[in-house]
């Protein structure tokens, strides 16, 4: 099995699940690291113009407080990540704005979500060190929606009754808005 088949999607209600504090950093969490890392990276090479940015641990369906982000979200050939464990934003900042997410557990489906664009965080490192991160625009953006992953949070939930928000991305790499029925009927919503 490719490691991209480790990758969970809606409707699985293990995504609704909120993820368990990790409290010593051994070979199975490194390993849940290595398989992330490994995931995203599988499931970015089969589409063209989409790229893994970031997987909460979740994702693959292991409910530990772990994300992995993408350290240049600019450069395919750049294949590294940070790790951040037990993450927590501890301040949100500046104004709320709204643009386009997708996710690697919501197939095909983009959708218009209103974020802070500044935010301030804390998180161990894969040493067991504790890290600070202020992160502004995008990467605002991307640690609120990983995050939201180990809190059982989708980034549909924020959008869930606001029709005119849900895109899918066409085969050239463009998008175009969904039919929020369809949306609807796809089993993508909390029940």
């Amino acid at each position: 099995m490719a490691t991209k088949d480790l990758i969970i999607s809606l409707p699985n209600p293990r995504l609704r699940d909120k993820s368990t504090r990790v409290n010593v950093i051994d070979v199975k969490v490194l390993q849940t690291i290595d398989d992330m890392r490994s995931a995203t990276l599988d499931w970015e090479a089969s589409r063209p113009h989409e790229v893994g940015v970031a997987l909460a641990a979740i994702q693959i369906d292991q409910a530990s407080r772990i994300i992995v982000i993408r350290n240049n979200f600019d450069d395919k050939e750049d294949r590294t990540f940070s790790v951040f464990i037990n993450p927590e934003i501890v301040k949100l900042e500046g104004n709320i704005e709204e643009d386009f997410e997708g996710c690697l557990s919501v197939p095909d489906v983009y959708g218009k979500v209103p974020r802070y664009e500044k935010i301030r965080m804390r998180a161990l490192n894969e040493k067991g060190q504790e890290v600070r991160v202020r992160a502004e625009g995008f990467l605002a953006r991307v640690l609120q929606h990983e995050v939201d992953h180990t809190k059982g949070i989708m980034f549909v939930d924020h959008i869930e009754n606001t029709p005119s928000a849900f895109y899918r991305l066409k085969k050239d790499g463009k998008l175009e808005k969904l039919d929020y029925e369809q949306v609807k009927k796809s089993d993508i919503f909390r029940d």
